[in-house]
């Protein structure tokens, strides 16, 4: 049965120390899914993300992998439970790579061990501590762009999450981030924010690790998807390989255009999101987007439930 709702999958940030664990323990497929990704890296994540430490979890090439397997694991539980079928996926950012495998492009096995090679990359292109990002809160994006072509001075600061209406994350060289911030707090942002990352995602800085994901998208099979996943770089459905592993490698160093990704879920007929992972972030930001695409977070069992029976 398909409906009028999309999937959507979080990106890095919605990972917490004991995620899932009241879901998983009314359904055995969570723990069986992170068991399947398990064998595929070589160590016990569901281990690592009930009983590890936050410092672990938060290091880029085990939150990928981790979220990745917590987004898949619901949506098999989702499909146990005859819930309705979607309309269209979408991920933010590391969330696309979630809404592939969900829609059938991607082998779990094969999805765990490129994002975690994804964020190895990420990590080895930009040394801990040169780069940074930062959240803008309360200015138009053409004003944050033309204030980050003045603050670059020759490196590298641009938009790299367009977010929400007046809500943008930057990101660059971490001198050129500060200047960009304090030349957006002189022109009225209400807010600031710098972010608890170790690797400015999105921006030209991650550009050699573009280069070797292509090598590493380039050795596994890739599938036209079952259902229609809406990209980061062109808000657009891909159904060619070729097109999906390309948008896939400018997806590393360029920005994920989330305002536009939900306006087109809605173009395909979406009137509400199921947030198909730990947290509730892209629901929050989505109400910003339009009030008029309702929200469905899926993380714990009340919530779950109150989906399934909602649409």
């Amino acid at each position: 049965m398909s409906s009028n709702i999309a999937f959507i999958y979080p990106g890095q940030g919605s990972q917490s120390i004991g995620m899932l664990k009241e879901l998983a323990s009314e359904f055995g497929l969570i723990e069986n899914t992170f068991a399947k990704a398990s064998e595929a890296l070589g160590y016990d994540l569901w281990d690592l993300v009930q009983n590890g430490s936050a410092e672990q979890l938060n290091q880029t090439d085990i939150t990928q992998p981790a979220l990745l397997a917590a987004g898949v694991a619901i949506w098999r539980v989702w499909g146990e439970q005859d819930g309705a079928e979607p309309i269209a996926m979408a991920g933010h950012s590391l969330g696309e790579y979630t809404a592939l495998v969900c829609a059938g492009a991607i082998s779990l096995a094969d999805g765990v061990r490129l994002v975690k090679k994804r964020g190895e990359l990420m990590q080895q292109a930009v040394p801990a501590g040169q780069g940074a990002m930062a959240a803008v809160l309360g200015l138009d994006d053409e004003l944050i762009e033309k204030i980050c072509r003045q603050a670059a001075e020759g490196q590298v600061v641009s938009p790299v999450n367009y977010n929400s209406p007046g809500q943008v994350v930057i990101a660059g060289d971490k001198a050129a981030v500060d200047r960009a911030g304090d030349l957006l707090k002189a022109q009225g942002a209400k807010k600031v924010v710098p972010l608890a990352v170790s690797v400015p995602s999105h921006c030209s800085l991650m550009k050699p690790a573009a280069d070797q994901l292509q090598l590493e998208l380039d050795g596994i099979d890739i599938s036209s998807p079952l259902i229609p996943v809406v990209n980061n770089v062109d808000a657009t459905v891909e159904t060619d390989v070729a097109a999906i592993r390309a948008a896939l490698v400018r997806q590393m160093y360029s920005p994920v255009q989330w305002v536009k990704v939900v306006q087109q879920l809605m173009a395909t007929g979406a009137e509400a999101g199921c947030e198909c992972g730990p947290g509730k972030v892209l629901t929050g930001l989505n109400k910003r987007i339009d009030r008029k695409f309702a929200g469905n977070t899926l993380q714990d069992p009340a919530g779950f439930h109150a989906a399934l029976t909602k649409v």
